[in-house]
C-alpha cells in the first residue's frame, strides 16, 4: 500500500509485531527514505517562549501572536504559514483565558484537523490517526489517571461550537500522542524542543540494530510555499536496504545491556523485544567486560566496583543539577580510579563516568584531561556502537572538538573527519551540525597542514591566537540525554 509521494515503501503486517514498513527499492547508507511533515505538532510548555511554533527553531526575538499573546514565530513568513493551524487554537486560548498543557494543544491540533479534512487517510499518509496504535488497554492504574485528568482538561479547553467527539475517540487520541509522539528538537539536533504526531513513521519498528534512523530537519523559509516548511521529519538508511527489507528504528538508546534495554521497551512501549541484539545478548559481554590480564578480579569486586558506579552516578547527577561541576570532576577521578583495575575498556559503567568527566572538563576548559578521557570514552563507543549511529557521530565529534581545543591538532583532525562521516549518514549534508563539522573540518585541515610544515611555528601562532581571541568556552554540560526518538511522559 503506497500513498502521495511514499511509493518507496508500504506498510505490511508482520506476525506478533502488526504493522510495519517495508522498503520497495534498494538505498544505500545515508538515503533519505522519505520526508513526512508532521500531521500536528506543539512546542513544550517550558519553551513556548523561545521555539519559534511553526519551524521549531531557537531564536533571540520571537514575534508574538497579537490575538492569544501565546504563540511565537521567527517572523511574518512563519505565522502566516502557523495560521490554519493556529486559527482555532487561537481563540481557543482567548476563551479558556490561558494556553493549556503541551499533551492538551497536541490533542486540539489533532482533532481540528480531523474536524477540516475529516479521519479519513490525509495526503501523503500510508494510515489514519483512527488506525493508529493507543496501547490504552495496557495502561496502569497511573496511567489511566493521567488520561482521565488529561481528557477532562481537554474538555474544558474544546469549544461548544467545534465538532464533538466521543470520550472513546479523545481517550484514543491521547493514547496516540503516549505511544507515538515523536520528539522534535532545534536546529542543532541538541535539545527537544517540541513533539508531533507522524502517522507514516509511526508504523517502522523498533529494532536495537537497526537499519534506518530518523531526523528532525526544520522547515525553511524557501519552502514555505510547500507542505514541507513546517516541522518534518526524514527516514535514513543507515546500512544498505534491499527491497523487501523491512525498515527499523531504535526506540531506545543502544548503550544499556539488553534486558535493561527489554525493560525500558516494554514499560514505555509495552513490547517484548525480539531482535537479534536481545535474543542473543550480543554486545552485553563487551559492556559488562572486566579487566583481562593474570591477576581477573574477582566477582565480588566487580560487584563492588559496580555499586560504587551506580552510586556515583547518583551523586553526579545530585552535583550537576546544581552547577557544582569541580565537585563533578572530583566524583569522576574518584570513581575512574577504582574502576580503572576491575573494569574493561568497553564496560558501560567506565564510559558513563568518562563521557560526563570529558563533557564537564571541556566547559572548565582543563582540555588536556577531558581529551584523554574523550579518547578512551570514543574507543569503547566504536567496539559497542553501529558504525552509523547518530549518538555515536555526535560523542566522536565532540571529542574530536576537545583535542582540538587542547591543542591536540592530529588527533583533533582526525576525529572531527570520523564524526563528519558519520553524521553525513545519519543527519545529511544539509543539516546545521552536519555544516558546523564540515567548517571544522575545513579549519583543522588547515592547521593540520600548518602543524606538519612547522610544528614551533604553529604552537606560536597558536599562543599568539589564544591571548588575543580567549578560546571559545564549551556548551554547560546539560543534565539531559540527546533528544530520544519518541517522546514519553516517565
Amino acid at each position: 500500500m503506497t500513498k502521495g509521494g511514499m511509493d518507496s515503501v508500504e506498510v505490511f503486517t508482520t506476525e506478533g509485531k502488526g504493522r510495519g514498513l517495508k522498503a520497495q527499492k534498494e538505498f544505500l547508507p545515508g538515503d533519505v527514505i522519505f520526508a513526512e511533515p508532521a500531521y500536528a505538532a506543539v512546542v513544550f510548555d517550558s519553551l513556548t517562549h523561545v521555539i519559534c511554533h511553526t519551524c521549531f527553531k531557537r531564536q533571540e526575538r520571537l514575534h508574538r501572536c497579537g490575538q492569544c499573546k501565546f504563540a511565537h514565530y521567527c517572523d511574518r513568513t512563519c505565522q502566516r504559514a502557523a495560521w490554519l493551524n493556529h486559527k482555532n487554537e487561537c481563540s481557543a486560548i482567548k476563551r479558556h483565558g490561558k494556553a493549556p498543557t503541551e499533551n492538551i494543544r497536541l490533542a486540539a491540533r489533532i482533532l481540528w484537523r480531523i474536524e477540516r479534512e475529516g479521519s479519513g487517510l490525509s495526503e501523503g499518509c500510508l494510515v489514519s490517526v483512527d488506525e493508529l496504535q493507543n496501547h490504552v488497554d495496557s495502561f496502569g492504574e497511573e496511567e489511566k489517571k493521567e488520561l482521565r485528568a488529561d481528557v477532562e482538561s481537554f474538555l474544558e479547553f474544546w469549544p461548544p461550537h467545534c465538532q464533538q467527539f466521543g470520550m472513546q475517540f479523545i481517550s484514543h487520541v491521547f493514547g496516540v500522542i503516549s505511544c507515538n509522539g515523536f520528539t522534535l528538537s532545534d536546529q542543532r539536533g541538541l535539545q527537544a524542543v517540541g513533539v508531533g504526531i507522524f502517522p507514516n513513521l509511526c508504523q517502522a519498528n523498533h529494532d536495537c540494530w537497526p537499519n534506518c534512523t530518523v531526523v528532525f530537519n526544520n522547515g525553511n523559509h524557501e519552502a514555505v510555499r510547500s507542505m514541507f516548511h513546517t516541522q518534518r521529519i526524514r527516514l535514513r538508511a543507515l546500512s544498505k536496504v534491499s527491497p523487501g527489507d523491512e525498515l527499523t528504528v531504535s526506540y531506545v538508546d543502544f548503550l544499556s545491556l539488553s534486558e535493561e534495554r527489554r525493560k525500558q521497551l516494554k514499560k514505555q512501549y509495552y513490547f517484548d523485544c525480539t531482535c537479534e541484539h536481545c535474543k542473543k545478548q550480543l554486545k552485553d559481554d563487551l559492556m559488562l567486560a572486566v579487566k583481562a590480564g593474570e591477576s581477573k578480579p574477582s566477582a565480588d569486586t566487580v560487584k563492588e566496583v559496580i555499586q560504587l558506579s551506580k552510586d556515583t552516578l547518583e551523586k553526579i547527577n545530585k552535583a550537576r543539577m546544581e552547577g557544582h561541576y569541580h565537585e563533578v570532576v572530583k566524583l569522576c577521578r574518584d570513581c575512574l580510579k577504582k574502576q580503572e583495575p576491575v573494569l574493561g575498556d568497553t564496560n558501560i559503567y567506565l564510559l558513563r563516568i568518562l563521557s560526563i568527566a570529558s563533557e564537564v572538563l571541556s566547559y572548565l576548559q582543563m582540555f588536556e584531561e577531558a581529551a584523554d578521557y574523550a579518547k578512551r570514552m570514543v574507543d569503547g563507543y566504536l567496539k559497542i556502537y553501529h558504525p552509523n549511529n547518530a549518538q555515536l557521530g555526535m560523542a566522536v565529534m565532540r571529542a574530536g572538538v576537545t583535542h582540538w581545543h587542547a591543542g591536540l591538532i592530529e588527533a583533533g583532525h582526525g576525529l572531527i573527519c570520523k564524526a563528519y562521516a558519520i553524521l553525513l549518514i545519519t543527519h545529511g549534508p544539509s543539516h546545521p551540525i552536519t555544516k558546523d563539522l564540515e567548517a571544522m573540518r575545513v579549519q583543522t585541515e588547515m592547521e593540520l597542514r600548518m602543524f606538519q610544515q612547522n610544528e614551533f611555528m604553529y604552537y606560536k601562532m597558536r599562543e599568539a591566537a589564544l591571548k588575543n581571541q580567549k578560546i571559545q568556552v564549551m556548551p554547560e554540560p546539560s543534565n539531559e540525554n540527546a533528544p530520544s526518538l519518541f517522546h514519553k511522559k516517565e
